[in-house]
């Protein structure tokens, strides 16, 4: 393995870190209604947890509002009681051919709660980082160990690692940021 293609291989287990958490901060819902808040959550389907966006159509009706429209109306009942049974704290109204998600606004108290939540998942997202940070610098001393590298060279590579561990902590803060200001908007 060369260094370039450690440093290669160090980005893209960092950017699936990135993604890991992108999508863990999408399921935590901003006072607006969002198709993603029902990512995490799954209804019993004929003995078998579904992903309830397999099930059913997911449809923004204004701002605060989602509608669920499953393609098998059998589906409703289990759908109610996976969102109930759920930690989205949002009662859903079953009408018989569909379900509607009202989302109240969110109290100064769910908010700051939320915002610690964003920031825990930011927090294990940097441990990831770390964690991908010293496999790649172990690596890199293995390399100059098996004299596959010079001193030197290994210096600039444990450099390099941290310049790109430093990008990758930046953007984790930045998405983390983003995400509590949006929480904190009302």
């Amino acid at each position: 393995m060369e260094l370039k293609d450690l440093y290669t291989e160090t980005k893209e287990r960092m950017e699936k870190t990135i993604h890991s958490l992108q999508s863990n901060l999408d399921t935590i819902r901003a006072g607006r209604a969002s198709a993603k808040v029902l990512d995490r959550i799954e209804a019993e389907y004929y003995g078998t947890p579904t992903p309830i966006n397999q099930m059913a159509s997911i449809a923004n009706q204004d701002a605060r509002t989602l509608i669920i429209t499953p393609w098998d109306r059998t589906a409703l009942t289990p759908i109610t009681k996976a969102i109930q049974a759920s930690d989205l704290g949002i009662n859903p109204q079953n009408d018989g051919t569909c379900i509607r998600l009202a989302f109240p606004a969110l109290t100064e108290e769910r908010r700051k709660q939320l915002s610690k939540e964003v920031s825990k998942e930011a927090e294990q997202a940097k441990i990831a980082i770390r964690q991908i940070r010293r496999d790649s610098v172990d690596k890199v001393k293995k390399m100059q160990k098996d004299n596959e590298i010079t001193e030197d060279d290994q210096k600039d590579g444990e450099k390099k690692v941290q310049d790109i561990h430093d990008d990758y902590i930046k953007k984790i803060e930045e998405i983390a940021e983003k995400k509590s200001a949006e929480l904190m908007e009302i």
